[in-house]
């Protein structure tokens, strides 16, 4: 009798977490997609037995371009020590061109994707509740006039359960989702073997043909195609959640033959009764099955939401540990995944941000309009990205890259392009929601730059303060004070300020340092540099990745290994606090100025950033002319 190993049960247990935190998104689509491409307000698609075969060869030649073999096959390769996300496909590309033009160039590229996917995550939990409470109404109509208060409050009671983690998010939701595959898979197939004649559509000649007959209404009908291969993105942006194989066995497994299963089960059924279009998913189920339908599908739907809360959680810690975005806490809420985050910000931000999408566009189908445009451009600048990594770092030559990404930038483009039609219904809300996370990054990160230099052209010469400070008689304080720094060549402005007002030193005075890279992890035993410069002076290096937890004390720890005992009773946190002045014809426009006062001001304390002690902590203020 043989047993399963423990990275076989890990495997699996993590596989079925993803199942819920993953593909909640791309797993919900089949409830309204085909509606949407033959009954959408834009451009609806006659409801034809070559339309029909037509649109399912795209659909299913899009799931296997696009997430089966461009994410789950490609994409997924290419993570940053065992993350993912476009944040640290970022990282990854600026390895090889830093400084330079080109480097530039890929940063704004890769911080303007991970802007629109903020768009995305916060129009897919708005659709998919929506549509959840909605599902409700087919079963019972009275619920009609209670559709946006019931849906704000599922919304409310998701948000809420996100600081319990996605370890616990994904072992709940995901046997909900794995019954729900299933139930997919079944329903699909009931109606496949009443017109197998559907099956036909596997073949790619059907969706060319379908193209080539009619170009215009076929390039438009993508707009609402789109909605099947929504979510794809939440493959590589999750994938430090639970690991890439873990992802890829969820989804070769189960999750695209359900999915192919059930669009061609839903294909059989209009093919033999067109008037099903009215809903085809739930009328592919005989009437006995109705409610428990709706029952799983609402369930289901709202879990489609966690996919992407999930992944801005990873984006955005990514985003603080690189430098692009305010400090603010970051939970750790598991200790076996290192990736597994939870944002308070960030939480209750998106919360307030779906309530009023789903107040201010009141239905799925008016969502529908929205929803696409973000998906693809981050598609798109994915797809870019990931051209230059396999040129840089996995060897490939010019032809076999231009190749491969080449057809997946077709692809991308072609789904784009079609749901540029939609900007005037919607469509402008995730691409201006985008641009005001581009604008605020790009902001964030030059007027750091920007103080930086301000600080160093005020600032005294490291070693020259050492040296002017030794045998001079100032009186010692008994005890270790560390003075955190961003630039250890010049002396802190705290160690100034407190030298000036205290007429005094500690006996034992720490330059501190904080280095991001970017890499996920630094491992523990390299996490710290002492570098001695006098009996007084040490200099201290932490290094962090960019999804390490940022908790000094603990680091600290590691100085005994290098000779430095460092006792946190017996030391004080000296922190400069800048207050931040504006002025005219500085490097940054004075709105630009304005806009980083105004996010330096509301950023997450420094102290409570790196689990300071804050019984061991002294700030010091000093004023900055920008």
């Amino acid at each position: 009798m043989t047993t399963e190993s423990p990275e076989r049960r890990k495997l699996g247990t993590l596989a079925l977490a993803a199942l819920g935190v993953v593909y909640g998104d791309i797993g919900t689509s089949p409830l309204y997609t085909m509606k949407e491409v033959f009954a959408g307000a834009h451009h609806a698609v006659p409801i034809t037995h070559d339309n029909i075969l037509g649109i399912l060869s795209i659909i299913f030649w899009s799931l296997t371009l696009i997430v089966a073999i461009k994410y789950a096959w490609v994409i997924l390769r290419a993570d940053n020590k065992g993350e993912g996300g476009i944040m640290a496909l970022m990282a990854l590309v600026l390895r090889h061109f830093e400084g330079r033009v080109l480097g530039i160039r890929m940063l704004l590229l890769g911080l303007f994707g991970a802007s629109l996917f903020y768009g995305d995550s916060v129009i897919t939990p708005a659709i998919s509740v929506l549509s959840a409470v909605e599902g409700l109404e087919v079963a019972t109509p009275a619920f009609k006039p209670f559709i946006i208060p019931i849906t704000l409050a599922v919304l409310a009671a998701l948000f809420v359960f996100q600081r319990h983690g996605t370890a616990r998010v994904g072992g709940l939701f995901g046997r909900v989702m794995l019954l729900w595959f299933l139930v997919l898979a079944v329903a699909g197939i009931t109606n496949i073997v009443m017109q197998p004649e559907v099956l036909a559509a596997l073949n790619p000649y059907y969706a060319l043909v379908y193209l080539a007959r009619d170009p215009v209404l076929g390039y438009f009908s993508l707009g609402a195609a789109v909605l099947a291969v929504t979510g794809a993105e939440a493959l590589y942006a999750d994938m430090g959640h639970f690991g890439r194989r873990s992802v890829q066995l969820a989804w070769y497994g189960l999750v695209l033959p359900a999915l192919v299963l059930n669009y061609f089960g839903q294909g059989a059924l209009l093919l033999s009764n067109p008037a099903a279009i009215a809903n085809p998913f739930y009328l592919m189920a005989p009437s006995w099955a109705l409610y428990p339908m709706v029952a799983i599908a609402t369930v289901a739907t709202v879990i489609a939401s966690q996919a992407v809360i999930s992944g801005t959680y990873s984006i955005t810690q990514q985003a603080i540990q690189l430098g692009y975005s305010p400090r603010m806490e970051v939970q750790h809420t598991s200790s076996e995944e290192r990736g597994q985050v939870y944002l308070p910000a960030i939480n209750w931000a998106l919360l307030v941000a779906v309530a009023i999408l789903v107040v201010g566009f009141g239905s799925s189908s008016a969502l529908a309009s929205a929803y696409g445009i973000a998906v693809t451009g981050t598609m798109i600048i994915t797809t870019v990205l990931a051209y230059v990594v396999a040129r840089t770092q996995w060897g490939w030559s010019r032809i076999k890259a231009v190749l491969v990404f080449g057809i997946f930038l077709v692809v991308d483009v072609a789904y784009f392009s079609a749901n540029l039609a939609k900007i005037e219904d919607g469509g402008w809300f995730p691409l201006a929601l985008g641009g005001a996370i581009f604008l605020l990054m790009t902001t964030w990160k030059r007027g750091r730059r920007l103080l930086q230099s301000r600080l160093a052209s005020e600032a005294l010469p490291m070693d020259a303060f050492v040296k002017d400070t030794t045998d001079t008689g100032i009186p010692d304080i008994p005890g270790t004070a560390v003075f955190m720094t961003t630039n250890p060549v010049f002396v802190p402005h705290a160690l100034l300020h407190s030298m000036k007002h205290y007429k005094c030193l500690h006996e034992r005075i720490v330059i501190l340092t904080v280095d991001s890279f970017d890499i996920p992890h630094v491992p523990a035993a390299q996490r710290v540099m002492v570098e001695r410069l006098n009996k007084r002076f040490v200099l201290v290096r932490v290094f962090f990745g960019f999804m390490d937890e940022p908790n000094l004390p603990e680091a600290l720890q590691w100085c005994t290994e290098q000779g430095l005992e460092l006792d946190m009773m017996d030391t004080s946190f000296f922190l400069g606090r800048e207050t931040l002045i504006p002025q005219l014809n500085s490097e940054m426009s004075l709105w630009r100025e304005k806009l980083f006062i105004a996010m330096f001001r509301n950023a997450g304390s420094a102290a409570a950033y790196f689990k300071l002690p804050p019984n061991r902590v002294v700030e010091l203020g000093t004023q900055i002319v920008l």
